[in-house]
């Protein structure tokens, strides 16, 4: 049994460009993730993040490398991740319930068990009494959590949120990070966050990789050893400002103060050049 639950190792990705040459987005891209550790990775936009999801997913095939869950060969399969995308995606003529129990039912849960799986879950996740509302009564911190609560109810052994609270407000944002922080720590899933904001990467993870401009590497990794609970006073704590200063030194950014490297980029790195 491998002491790692993920491990990405050699990730060669390419796509065809225009002119006909190779793109390529991942150079041999190696990452490693334990049991219950919550890491991100963080990088400069179009350098190759969403691409590394898509092949952690099963989504996506590298030219080479490969992906391990548990020991086990994971590449080109999805059944041992669950894949929380940039937007909610809650489908708005479902039920948030219906809405949380789909990646249930989808798997073959029959439509009353995969309901009943999930109901419990509504009052830790903040939704409760919102079961029989739809997507378009609820505020954007409510529909995160909506689709967080229908990715952990898969099951998977892996969670990967890709950039999860970068539509939100500043103070949404920042609740949903603190939220999610204290619902981690709780329930101990292994998770992948890709984020642009080393803030939210430095206050919530274990571990931070930081990754090259494209053709993306992992150029520098981090541990986070800042006392859990993490709290709003974790902000002010003079190791999150080394440990941040120390990933925006490793991005480049030296003597940047700036909390987000830029806005959030919804395209995909397929077009980007």
């Amino acid at each position: 049994m491998s002491e790692y639950q993920l491990e990405v190792s050699g990730l060669i990705q390419e796509f065809p460009r225009p002119d006909g040459a190779a793109l390529r987005v991942l150079d041999g891209l190696d990452l490693r993730v334990r049991p219950g550790e919550f890491t991100a990775v963080i990088g400069p936009s179009g350098s190759g993040k969403s691409t590394l999801f898509n092949i952690v997913a099963g989504l996506d095939r590298p030219i080479a490398g490969e992906v391990r869950v548990d020991g086990r060969i994971a590449t080109g399969y999805s059944a041992q991740v669950a894949y929380m995308p940039q937007k909610d995606l809650l489908f708005p003529w479902r039920t948030v319930e219906a809405n949380a129990a789909l990646g249930l039912e989808v798997q073959g849960v029959p439509k009353r068990e995969a309901r009943a799986r999930v109901r419990p879950l509504f009052g830790e996740f903040g939704l409760e009494g919102f079961e029989r509302s739809y997507p378009a009564q609820l505020s954007g911190g409510m529909r995160q959590r909506a689709a967080l609560l229908r990715t952990v109810a898969m099951g998977r052994p892996v969670l990967l949120l890709d950039e999860p609270f970068g539509a939100l407000d500043s103070l949404t944002r920042t609740q949903m990070q603190l939220w999610l922080a204290e619902t981690w720590q709780r329930h101990g899933w292994t998770i992948v966050l890709v984020t642009h904001d080393v803030r939210e990467a430095v206050l919530l993870a274990d571990s931070v990789h930081v990754l090259s401009p494209r053709p993306a590497r992992v150029v520098a990794r981090f541990d986070a050893d800042l006392p859990r609970p993490r709290t709003a006073a974790t902000f002010q704590l003079p190791e999150f400002a080394r440990l941040e200063q120390a990933v925006l030194n490793a991005l480049g950014l030296k003597d940047h103060a700036s909390r987000i490297l830029r806005m959030p980029d919804t395209s995909s790195d397929r077009t980007e050049t």
